[in-house]
Formats: structure tokens, sequence, C-alpha cells
């Protein structure tokens, strides 16, 4: 070794070191090189492809793949120059699995914007809410899984914390079950998010009602759903909560619904009339889709009877334009041509009371 208090071997020490830095800008620049021209090349032919999905996809690894080529060319050198390489080794031992980490969630990501593309252009409205759907459920699953993996092999790198990495990788399933004790809740929502990605009971943009609110699902996380009402409130529901109860999904198959307008008139109303108003009206009306249209008596009191008049549309919010369009119509044409049949509290008193005629 070396006397580096010995000016004579400063000039020495002084050569190597130049001569290692030499090595790694001459590293550098081929590295840098070469991925310009594997680029240009990629670049060029996926100019040349008919979809854009292929330019989305290389734009993505673009910057992760630069240092890649840069790491890799300057640890190629190190293997010839026993200094440099025992300063770059530690060093690299924590670069390599950052940059795989980073490749990998370009990769992701790339493929999740190519596939959203390729979803723009398709003409079912359902099977588009499906694949939004599992895609952006399982791409946060994988992103997870990345970021952990890339975690723990960046402290296995790591001397001082080496021991910590080993722990978090090879007792996974250990830490597993003593987490799980105590955050069971939050592991049943990210597993009901796996569970909602593959089963898809509900998907992005149905509209559902669940805790006796109706909206349309906006966001699905691993761990909770946000649900957007009509009047802008945002309900935030666990996703187990969607395994584990009940709920309404309005747009399972296709918005297309059938619904009631009630109207409780007396029961001296004559039915036929307002069933071919009823009709009339709605069978003229922009928002009637010719599916569904029927008037029936569905009770009958002392006091009342009640009529259902059910009507159909192409989607939820045009029936719900339209069952408000009908109920104001009939109510007005009742007022107008049948005033008998609304409900009226009356109080008779018979001609021959006592108090009948007392001032």
């Amino acid at each position: 070794m070396l006397d580096r208090y010995n000016p004579a071997n400063w000039q020495i020490l002084w050569d190597e070191v130049f001569n290692a830095a030499v090595a790694v800008i001459a590293a550098i620049v081929i590295a840098y090189a070469l991925y310009r021209v594997i680029f240009a090349v990629v670049t060029r032919l996926t100019r040349g492809s008919e979809t854009k999905i292929d330019e989305l996809v290389v734009d993505r690894v673009r910057a992760p793949a630069k240092w890649s080529f840069i790491v890799l060319g300057v640890t190629f050198v190190a293997q010839y120059d026993p200094q440099l390489q025992a300063i770059w080794e530690p060093l690299a031992r924590f670069l390599r699995p950052a940059l795989l980490g980073w490749i990998a969630y370009t990769l992701v990501k790339a493929f999740t914007v190519a596939m959203e593309f390729r979803m723009e252009v398709s003409s079912d409205p359902i099977a588009v809410r499906s694949r939004r759907t599992r895609l952006a459920v399982l791409s946060r699953a994988a992103t997870f899984a990345i970021v952990f993996i890339t975690v723990g092999l960046m402290l296995l790198g790591i001397p001082a914390v080496r021991d910590i990495g080993t722990t978090l990788l090879a007792s996974a399933g250990l830490a597993a079950l003593a987490v799980g004790a105590a955050a069971q809740p939050a592991l049943k929502s990210l597993i009901a998010g796996l569970q909602v990605a593959l089963t898809e009971p509900f998907r992005l943009g149905d509209l559902v009602k669940v805790d006796g609110e109706v909206g349309r699902v906006e966001e699905i996380r691993m761990s909770f759903v946000t649900v957007r009402t009509w009047d802008e409130r945002v309900l935030v529901v666990p996703t187990s909560q969607f395994l584990d109860a009940s709920f309404e999904n309005w747009s399972r198959v296709n918005e297309k619904l059938s619904g009631p307008v009630f109207l409780h008139l007396d029961p001296a109303t004559p039915i036929q009339p307002i069933r071919e108003e009823f009709e009339r009206y709605v069978s003229q009306h922009d928002l009637f889709d010719g599916r569904n249209m029927a008037l029936l008596m569905t009770e009958a009191y002392p006091e009342s009877i009640e009529l259902r008049l059910s009507v159909s549309a192409q989607s939820i919010g045009d029936l719900w334009a339209l069952r408000c369009a009908v109920r104001e119509h009939m109510l007005e044409w009742l007022r107008d041509n049948l005033p008998e049949s609304l409900i009226r509290h009356r109080l008779e008193v018979p001609n021959g009371h006592p108090k009948a005629g007392e001032p």
C-alpha cells in the first residue's frame, strides 16, 4: 500500500485517481451514447406503429433506462479497477435495486396509461367502467408491492441496516401475522379491494345506493371507496362494507331502468281517463324509451286509492327527469279535469242535528 504521507507517492496516487476518473467519465459517455442510439431506434420504430401506446410506454421508461445504462457502465468499468470497485460497489448495491424498482414502477404506470388510452376508443361504456375498475385497483396493488420489495432490497444493500432488510423480506409471513392481529380491519379492506377488482360487484361510474345515500362511484382504493351524491357530497365507505353488507347497484348491467310515480286519489276517482292521459303524455315525451309504460291501482283504502304509474328511460338521469315531469303533469291535469279526485278531508253535519240551525 502506498504511504500517503510520502510526497514521492503523491504522483502515483494522483495518476490512479485521474485514471479512475477518466474511466468513469468514459463509461458514462459511452453508456449515454449507447442509450441515445438504442432509444433513437426504438423511438423511430414506435413512431411507425399505428397506435400511440408504444410511444407512451417508451416515453415513461426513458428516464430510468438512461440512469440504468450509466450505472451499468460504471459497474462494468469498476470490475477492472479494484480501488474504484471498493468505492463504487457499496453505492451500486444501493442504486441497482432502486433503479430496478423505478423501472418496474414506470412500467406499471406506462401500461396503466396505455390501457386507459385504449379504453377511450371503446364504444361500450359498461366494459370501459369494468376495465377501469380492475386497472385502478390492480395497478395500486402492483405499485405497493414494487415499493415494498424495492425498499427491502435497498435495505439489504446498506450494511448498517442489512439486518432490518433481511427481517423485512425473510420474515414477511411472521410480520404479517403480528401486524394482522393489530391491523385486521385495514388488512380486511386491502383484501376486499382485490376482491372488488376480481369480482366487480360495482365499477367506477356505477350508480349505487349505500347507507341510504345514492351516488356515483368516483374512486376505488384498496381500503375505501368514494361515492359522490347528487348534491356533490362525497361519501367515504370502507371497501369491505360493500362485501359484508348489501347495497344497490342501479347500473350493474346498464343504466336502463324503470321507475314509479305514485298518486293517492279519492276512491270515487274514475281510472280510465287518467290512464288514457298518462299514456298519451308519456308516449310523446322525448325521454321515454318505449320499454315500460303502465298504470296500475296498487292499493285501495277506505279513504284513498294508490295508483302506480311506471315509466322507463335510457339512463338514470333521464328516468329521474321523466318521473318528475309525469308527476307534475298528472297533478295539473287532475286539478283541471278531475278536481273531485283529489283527496279532501270532509266534515259532514246531518240536517237534523240539534245545533245545525243555531246562529
